[in-house]
């Protein structure tokens, strides 16, 4: 039997894309249920639509609150029966509905090795810290920005002074890294 799981994004979902191919051809033993995007714009709808995934778009500032547009969001995860949430540049923090429904099962990817770097702009702080060594990291949210358990981290040293050549292999490992610790973390349900 194959876990249902959910994505969630805003921008243009190339982890999306990694996750929804590697499903579609049996490395990931799992179907994307929903992708859950708050951008209309987001290029990562196309690529939903590629792949026949359904996909929930709203508008954070048409819900009177966090707590409604996430209540309404955790009702489509239950009905759909997702087990888990894998958020894959989702630029919303998530809040206390969704911890209470599906705490414990909500990953998100890092595109810096936790817990240095937290935030937005993980890579770009990064580099210009000066640091040789950067990588990626895989982890359960928690109620924090960027904490919770790490289930997965993968480094590479970088010596150079192009920051587009750390953003390409940073996410150049994420495509890959997502998927084995997603594959991972779903043989534990």
């Amino acid at each position: 039997m194959k876990h249902r799981i959910a994505v969630f994004a805003s921008r243009s979902g190339t982890n999306f894309e990694a996750i929804a191919q590697a499903c579609a051809d049996g490395r990931l033993n799992a179907t994307v249920e929903l992708l859950v995007c708050d951008n209309p714009s987001a290029a990562v709808i196309g690529r939903a639509e590629r792949f026949g995934i359904r996909t929930f778009v709203f508008l954070p500032k048409s819900y009177p609150s966090k707590a409604a547009f996430e209540h309404e969001i955790a009702g489509m995860l239950e009905s759909l029966g997702v087990e888990m949430v894998a958020l894959a540049g989702y630029m919303r923090i998530v809040g206390e509905t969704l911890m209470s429904a599906y705490g414990g099962r909500i990953l998100n990817i890092h595109p810096a090795l936790l817990p240095a770097f937290k935030g937005a702009r993980a890579i770009k702080d990064s580099f210009e810290f000066g640091v040789k060594v950067f990588g990626v990291t895989v982890h359960y949210i928690d109620e924090t920005i960027d904490g919770g358990t790490i289930v997965a981290q993968r480094a590479f040293e970088y010596y150079g002074d192009d920051i587009g050549e750390v953003e390409s292999k940073i996410h150049e490992i994420e495509h890959v890294l997502y998927v084995e610790a997603l594959g991972h973390e779903l043989e534990k349900l």
